[in-house]
């Protein structure tokens, strides 16, 4: 089995982006592992199932946030965010294994809520940056078993997110 090369991490990373910036939330969970989690930790060296985190969604709590984001009214997201997902310095890991890799990037994520700026959180606009690390498996194409973004405000209050990072 060959080795991921950065253009392709860059690939994948690019399409992941595209693909939350365009709503298709159902495709973005098929880029994931069954077992595959979505973490953004408080604390970038805790034990997520020990210490509370930003979000930490296994299969399970991705699909029901997806499915809410897409099927059910969600007071915060009626209208829906409009992202955009920019991504750098991409890079990967140099020790791969067969089979498996480590992706390292550079997320920024711009979010405003459309409508009247009256109402609350509506013509705001937000702004989130971090780094993030994917693990990837090969199971009939690259597949994320683990995302992790560590926000640099993790430690601050962050407000309500009803959108996917």
């Amino acid at each position: 089995m060959e080795r991921l090369t950065r253009q392709e991490a860059e690939d994948f990373v690019y399409r992941e982006a595209r693909l939350l910036d365009e709503r298709r939330f159902e495709e973005w969970l098929e880029l994931f592992t069954p077992d595959g989690l979505y973490w953004i930790p408080i604390d970038e060296n805790s034990d997520p199932e020990k210490e509370p985190s930003v979000l930490y969604d296994d299969s399970a709590t991705r699909g029901q946030r997806v499915y809410q984001l897409l099927h059910q009214p969600h007071w915060s997201q009626m209208p829906p965010s409009r992202t955009l997902h920019l991504v750098s310095n991409v890079r990967v890991a140099d020790d791969q294994a067969p089979g498996s890799c480590v992706v390292y990037c550079h997320v920024a994520v711009f979010e405003v809520r459309p409508g009247d700026p009256r109402q609350l959180g509506r013509g705001d606009e937000r702004f989130f940056a971090g780094h993030c690390e994917y693990r990837l498996r090969y199971e009939s194409g690259w597949r994320i078993t683990l995302k992790k973004l560590v926000l640099i405000n993790r430690d601050l209050p962050i407000p309500s997110l009803s959108f996917i990072l």
